[in-house]
């Protein structure tokens, strides 16, 4: 009978759990896909790799907040000028005085400066259409004026044929460009690549116009011109109300002999001197309770300024202090051509006073109890000589103006934005 096999001297074969890992490299025993994944996995947590990753992050990101800050800047710009321009056309410079009251409507309800400021974004797309397609349009001028100039001199030349043949090349490149680029949402990159390729699949598979239609009707629509429009209205309607009395007795009191119109002109200057003490407020208030009766509420306006009465004050000193250097403007008047220059001038003036009111409004209504009378009072007696000078500048302003006692009716910090009755 066979004896077995002692085995007691060898030893014991390791399983599983006993088995460490290996501390070096793989081995090339190992199997292909593992030596891989290892590679992989200490090329991922390598620390040089990674440092050089979030650098290039930190790089990208630094580009994308200047050019964000770019765009903001340049689509304020856009806006001042959009609203300066609205302001000389008929019906449409109610736009113009709705976003001026909607941006302090807006201050005041989150009392934030920045929310004033609406809509610069797509005033920077706006200004970036108008501007790629303004410059990508000047070789076709310049050529289309040479091409107008040899026809002049001798219509049959070769010269004048070659020309011909140029404006036709370029309106045939850049017209399909310049249409291409607002399709793809009019940025200055859009005007500066025209992207071939992707136009070509774009057009294989259809739809373009409707497309655009869309996207137009869409970008038109989140701009909410009926709003600004009846806004600017009920705010130009309200602010007449307040001031067609003073302003008509000043107006008539040169009119009037002499001592019945010193009379009546000290009167309606004193009219004038209460009511601005109250309309910038008054016109805020509307615009945050989107009421037209809000625009009459006195005591809601008192009750704000014993909130913030400082804040009131020197709101009030910038208002009236900005409006009062644009009245030399009147002395000539502007061309109806280049009518939004002086406009643009007035805009400037008149947008940082509107978000002033604005935050001095919005801090009246985030405090719940009034603050001391001597922070109160002290405030009320600065105001008054603020608004008794501006009253009795804008008196002597007809003798001024190129439309005399007419002109006492521009009143361009509460009405509309602009600076002559002609427009």
């Amino acid at each position: 009978m066979p004896q077995p096999i002692d085995r007691s001297h060898e030893e014991p074969i390791p399983t599983a759990e006993a088995v460490d890992p290996p501390s070096v490299s793989p081995s090339c025993d190992e199997r292909p896909e593992e030596i891989i994944t290892a590679l992989a996995v200490e090329d991922a947590t390598d620390p040089l790799d990674e440092t050089a990753r979030r650098e290039s992050l930190e790089r990208l990101g630094f580009f994308q907040t200047i050019g964000s800050v770019a765009e903001w800047l340049f689509g304020a710009a856009t806006m001042i000028v959009i609203l300066a321009i609205l302001a000389t056309i008929p019906i449409l410079q109610f736009l113009s005085l709705g976003y001026l009251l909607e941006a302090a409507g807006r201050v005041a309800r989150s009392g934030r400066i920045r929310d004033g400021f609406i809509g610069i974004r797509k005033a920077a797309r706006i200004g970036s259409i108008v501007l790629g397609t303004w410059i990508l349009l000047l070789p076709l001028r310049l050529v289309s004026d040479l091409w107008a100039d040899a026809r002049l001199i001798d219509p049959a030349s070769g010269t004048t044929r070659g020309w011909a043949i140029a404006v036709t090349i370029l309106t045939v490149v850049l017209v399909p460009h310049i249409i291409w680029a607002w399709y793809r949402g009019g940025r200055f990159r859009h005007f500066l690549g025209p992207a071939p390729v992707r136009f070509c699949k774009r057009v294989v598979r259809g739809g373009m116009l409707v497309e655009a239609r869309d996207g137009v009707w869409d970008f038109v629509t989140e701009l909410r011109l009926p709003y600004y429009a009846f806004l600017g209205f009920r705010g130009f309607a309200g602010a007449l109300v307040w001031l067609f009395v003073p302003v008509t007795m000043l107006a008539i009191a040169t009119q009037l002999p002499s001592g019945l119109g010193v009379l009546v002109g000290l009167l309606g200057g004193l009219l004038l001197a209460t009511v601005v003490l109250y309309l910038p407020f008054a016109q805020t208030h509307f615009a945050v309770e989107n009421r037209f009766r809000a625009i009459f509420e006195l005591r809601a306006v008192r009750r704000l300024f014993r909130r913030a009465p400082i804040a009131f004050w020197f709101a009030l000193l910038i208002t009236l202090a900005s409006a009062l250097p644009l009245y030399l403007l009147k002395i000539e008047l502007t061309p109806r051509e280049v009518a939004w220059l002086p406009s643009l001038i007035f805009v400037v003036f008149i947008f940082p006073a509107r978000i002033l009111t604005g935050w001095a409004v919005g801090r009246g209504l985030r405090r719940d109890e009034p603050r001391h009378f001597i922070f109160r009072w002290s405030a009320r007696l600065a105001a008054l000589p603020i608004a008794a000078t501006y009253a009795l500048i804008v008196y002597f302003t007809q003798y001024l103006s190129w439309y005399g006692a007419y002109s006492l009716y521009e009143q361009h910090a509460f009405l509309l934005p602009v600076p002559f009755l002609g427009m």
